[in-house]
């Protein structure tokens, strides 16, 4: 069994999940790449099929502090494109990003720590991941913001009430990063 998930040039890839893709009945998402908004020289390159150019440009603007670049390496490890397919890499860019607020790597982050891969597999990050891209996707992504909830809510049926609990106030106490540029 696998799931279906949209690259940003918006290619399909069914990734193998296992056991864990009986959890995602019904769900049609899975981890969100969604493209950076300001077209870039990086843009440009990964858009072509450059991705040994695009790594190279993102890596350098995502060791400069730039969430939209580190999202973009965590999609390139995640999926392998133009590197080794390396979630524990993937988790370690979508965490930077994440930090610093981006929803889009909140919600991989959730979704990696829901599923596992590049980390160990822990509802309550999961769960405090997913509420906090909910509450950080604009108006204008709605769909990605409910999925966010959705998978927010799946991951909660599997915790215990304290856990529940933690998950929410580490939310709650989360502020975002500005990473040393």
């Amino acid at each position: 069994m696998g799931v279906m998930v949209r690259d940003r040039r918006g290619a399909y890839h069914y990734l193998t999940v296992g056991f864990l893709a009986l959890l995602f009945a019904g769900c049609s998402s899975g981890p969100k790449y969604r493209p950076v908004e300001v077209p870039s020289t990086a843009d440009a390159a990964y858009n072509r099929g450059d991705y040994e150019t695009a790594h190279s440009l993102y890596k350098r603007e995502a060791e400069q502090g730039k969430a939209e670049a580190q999202y973009t390496l965590g999609v390139m490890y995640y999926t392998g494109r133009g590197v080794p397919q390396d979630y524990a890499e993937a988790a370690k860019w979508y965490r930077k990003a994440a930090e610093q607020g981006y929803a889009a790597a909140q919600y991989n982050l959730g979704f990696m720590y829901y599923t596992g891969q590049g980390v160990q597999r822990d509802s309550i990050p999961a769960h405090m991941w997913f509420n906090l891209a909910a509450s950080r996707y604009p108006v204008s992504e709605i769909k990605n913001r409910n999925d966010a909830i959705v998978y927010r809510d799946r991951v909660a049926s599997l915790m215990t009430p304290a856990q529940i609990a933690e998950a929410q106030r580490l939310a709650t106490e989360w502020k975002p990063k500005t990473e040393a540029r």
